[in-house]
């Protein structure tokens, strides 16, 4: 089971009932945090979550609405006696951005490690999440996320029996262990059927359409999107500051055959997100309105194999 929650779905700043855009997610011990605009550690706390096991931070970009939140958020950490090390990855200048920002959080008890994005497109393996940073289209460099949970084939006994694969060996294969035992060496795939299908959320925010959104976006069990305006005649102001209109949003979900899409990143003079739904549903039907702290819990299909 992967825990999704949108922590908050506000862009540029905050307002008294909207949080700065941040994600959150869970997943077998581990949590993963995408952005963290200013407060997010409060919006944390209002989830009932706990910032003590985030391990891992995506920065999309370094505009302060998506990273003033940091310092707070070590601080909160470091009082809550967190000593395990934190990997952040964003684009190249992270490190000096983020100890830019640590100026009022120099002496913190846990490592900061930094990976910064190399290529238009970049793969991180990190504590069972396979992460695909892509690079996007905005005012200064900026990346979104598609965040996968791999689901290795079903156990076949009768595959490890013909294999030759000692019982004492299953169960460590089963976990994906490579197993060497008396001059032998056995491999997951010795006693496992095909890959099955994973859990994927796609995390999109401050650009404007481009075919990497749709690239990586294909088959999303879930694509958080930025909808920064709603009304028509704001397009132009849309290209002109490099943000994304619902409707445009819709259409990649669409192209994408994403299952279903939470708008999000609003502009603080969008009061009503729900009043551009119906036109924006009429191009992608399971749209929804992202609002603070929304949240979900994506589980695997059942017997469905990766395409």
């Amino acid at each position: 089971m992967l825990d999704v929650c949108l922590l908050g779905c506000g862009g540029m700043m905050p307002l008294p009932n909207r949080h700065l855009t941040a994600l959150m997610t869970r997943f077998n011990g581990s949590s993963l945090l995408v952005d963290c605009g200013e407060g997010t550690q409060v919006a944390i706390r209002k989830q009932g979550w706990s910032f003590h096991d985030i391990d891992t931070i995506l920065i999309t970009h370094f505009h302060g609405d998506h990273v003033s939140g940091l310092p707070g958020l070590f601080l909160s950490m470091g009082n809550a006696e967190r000593t395990e090390p934190i990997t952040i990855i964003g684009p190249k200048g992270l490190e000096t951005v983020v100890n830019a920002l640590r100026i009022i959080a120099r002496d913190l008890p846990f490592e900061i490690k930094f990976v910064e994005i190399e290529e238009n497109c970049q793969k991180f393996s990190i504590n069972g999440y396979e992460i695909t940073a892509f690079k996007v289209n905005h005012s200064v460099t900026c990346y979104s996320y598609s965040i996968y949970i791999p689901r290795a084939g079903a156990f076949v006994p009768e595959k490890a029996k013909e294999n030759n694969v000692p019982l004492k060996c299953w169960s460590r294969l089963q976990k994906g262990e490579i197993v060497e035992m008396d001059g032998m060496t056995y491999t997951p795939d010795m006693i496992l059927g095909p890959e099955r299908k994973g859990i994927k959320v796609t995390y999109c925010t401050d650009t404007r359409p481009t075919e990497s959104i749709k690239e990586n976006a294909v088959g999303s069990d879930l694509f958080i999107c930025e909808g920064m305006y709603g009304d028509i005649a704001e397009k132009d102001k849309a290209r002109q500051k490099k943000h994304m209109m619902f409707q445009e949003a819709a259409e990649l979900a669409k192209a994408a055959d994403v299952k279903e899409m939470w708008l999000t990143h609003y502009s603080p003079s969008l009061v009503n997100p729900k009043q551009y739904l119906p036109q924006t549903r009429e191009i992608f039907k399971n749209t929804k309105p992202g609002k603070d702290l929304m949240s979900v819990e994506l589980g695997f299909e059942e017997n469905a194999l990766k395409e």
